[in-house]
């Protein structure tokens, strides 16, 4: 890394405040000198995940995931290092120094991203023109015919496609090459000529929490045999599964207020129409399937999700799998009835705001939605009708959460049912328990280090996070058998020799990610919790673990002597070998008998 580059990163940390960044993605909770939240990285209930303002550093005690602001944004915004360089020196307003550090072909890819993300901006400009160009009348009717006011085409950039040639010819006059138009997904190549891949279409851009427009979805505007909607295809910067809409302005949205649910819709529209009526805390899955990703991308805003999907049974009943995806990531899923038929566009624009809010209050567990999901289109009155539903509810039923809800529930269905408590509880226990998925189990971690591994990372801690017991002692005169603990040591002790304070964040600067010895600095890390540094007997332990190093310094000597003396067959050599090796001995007995 150039020398340029390292001086910036210092000054660029001591600029950004990392609990104001991490502040806009987590709810954070003061306690004492330090902030806790529940872990972004690893489903939780209870709050591990601390941030260190006086150090700068985030730590979780449950999954062991550290680092400093630039990792947190990285790893929350899912781009690479620079991308969260630049993003912090924008926030800061320092200008990134020109000498870098990326080899070719990562430069070669940031090159492709940056021209990428400046045609996908151009195209919004452009279509944004074509708009309010006088000729987009198909479109300017569709839009009042939606009944969408100005305002809100213009916070979502709604635009217009005129044909299947201007784009391309726009692209081209700007200087962007053939193959980076192509690559951008804006354009497709069909034999041999350039067309607009949103050809003739309403223009919805999608834009990332980023604020980058990175994909278009566009609707025709009168019946055709193509599809009503067409998203651009994936590219670079662009992946339907771990993308969202309008996440840019529920992003917005969270730096004003606390946000409690996020509603998830289908589309555009939907999302448009809840917006507008002052829903603002939703985002659309596009019509896609629910990913992982997505799920994750949610929970960085809320931990309650309110599924509000079109009426149509047959069409939610589909989504199951997402709404256990939701699920799986420690996520509260609720189902929005809606109308048969109707869809929250629909509901908006016939009942109002009030009418949607009704619908959003009579949101479901989803436990329960499955239980109504199973019981569609059956008719209870009838034998053969009731006897599946049982069957198929009471599998339900096996996956609650809990055992009062598993009863609240057979009580349910005793009611719908006319069939004894008793019976369905027999029924219920006589179903194998791996019916019930696994629940998310919060992350514990084992540690099987040996005892002078633990010893190590415990007088590091102790000198790292300033305990008062550790200072009067020379960290650098410790024999770490570790070269990790070896490393840390060396940069304690320089801190204290210049009389400068330590900063642990400027620890992650000395390990590549994912590797042995970045590990080994989070597991330090861990021993920063509560009072295991400060407690009655933690000064008695350092004194131990010191102890422990020596001797098993000394006895690492004491063996290579003893082995050396097996294998030397000088004689003089092997007197003064045996010498050095009883005073070795001594040196241990010494050390021995003053821990006694």
């Amino acid at each position: 890394m150039a020398t340029a580059l390292q001086e910036f990163l210092i000054t660029l940390k001591e600029k950004v405040n990392i609990i104001e960044v991490a502040g806009g993605y987590l709810n954070l909770e003061r306690r004492g000198n330090a902030y806790w939240a529940c872990c972004p990285f690893h489903h939780e209930k209870t709050p591990s995940f601390i941030i260190n303002e006086a150090d700068q550093y985030y730590h979780c005690f449950g999954c062991g995931e550290s680092g400093d602001v630039i990792k947190f944004v990285r790893e929350l915004e899912n781009i690479d290092f620079m991308d969260a360089v630049k993003l912090l020196a924008d926030k800061a307003g320092l200008q990134l120094p020109q000498t870098g550090f990326d080899n070719q072909k990562t430069v070669e890819l940031k090159r492709k991203r940056d021209t990428i993300l400046k045609i996908m901006n151009d195209c919004a400009h452009f279509y944004l023109d074509n708009l309010n160009s006088g000729k987009a009348e198909a479109h300017i009717e569709y839009i009042l015919k939606r009944k969408i006011p100005s305002n809100i085409v213009r916070t979502f950039g709604l635009g217009a496609s005129l044909n299947y040639t201007d784009l391309p010819k726009f692209l081209l006059s700007k200087g962007y090459s053939k193959q980076d138009i192509i690559d951008s997904g804006a354009v497709n190549e069909v034999d041999g000529r350039l067309v607009d891949a949103q050809g003739g279409r309403l223009i919805y851009p999608v834009i990332n929490a980023m604020d980058e427009v990175v994909a278009f979805g566009g609707r025709v505007l009168k019946k055709t045999e193509f599809a009503k909607y067409k998203n651009t295809k994936e590219t670079l910067i662009f992946n339907k599964s771990k993308t969202l809409y309008n996440i840019n302005l529920l992003k917005r949205l969270r730096k004003t207020q606390t946000i409690k649910e996020v509603i998830m819709v289908e589309g555009y529209m939907d999302t448009i129409s809840l917006y507008q009526a002052g829903f603002k805390n939703v985002v659309a899955s596009m019509g896609t399937s629910l990913t992982q990703e997505q799920a994750r991308l949610v929970k960085r805003y809320a931990d309650t999700v309110l599924i509000s999907y079109d009426g149509d049974g047959a069409g939610q009943k589909a989504n199951m799998r997402g709404l256990e995806i939701l699920k799986s990531e420690g996520l509260n899923v609720k189902v929005v009835p809606l109308p048969e038929g109707l869809d929250p566009d629909d509901v908006i624009k016939q009942r109002g705001a009030e009418g949607y809010q009704k619908c959003l209050d009579s949101a479901m567990p989803l436990i329960d939605y499955k239980l109504k999901s199973v019981g569609r289109g059956l008719d209870v009155t009838k034998t053969e009708d009731k006897r599946r539903y049982v069957s198929e509810a009471i599998k339900v039923i096996k996956t609650a959460d809990s055992a009062a809800e598993q009863e609240e529930l057979l009580k349910q269905l005793r009611d719908s049912t006319g069939i004894t408590y008793e019976s369905l509880k027999r029924d219920l226990s006589a179903l194998p328990e791996q019916t019930k998925p696994e629940p998310v189990k919060e992350t514990v971690r084992k540690d099987l280090s040996s005892v002078t591994v633990k010893a190590s990372r415990f007088v590091i801690a102790a000198y790292l996070f300033g305990a008062k017991y550790a200072q009067d002692k020379d960290i650098t005169e410790i024999p770490f058998d570790n070269d990790v603990h070896t490393i840390i040591a060396k940069y304690l002790g320089s801190k204290k020799l210049l009389d400068e304070k330590v900063q642990t964040s400027e620890l992650f600067e000395f390990f590549e990610e994912k590797t042995p010895e970045y590990n080994e600095l989070c597991k330090i890390l861990d021993l920063n919790d509560g009072n295991t540094l400060s407690n009655e007997t933690s000064e008695r332990y350092f004194d131990d673990c010191i102890l422990k190093l020596r001797l098993n310094f000394l006895d690492g000597q004491i063996a290579a002597l003893k082995t050396l003396c097996e294998s030397e067959s000088d004689v003089n050599k092997r007197k003064e070998n045996a010498l050095r090796l009883q005073e070795l001995i001594k040196q241990k007995e010494k050390l021995k008998s003053g821990e006694k």
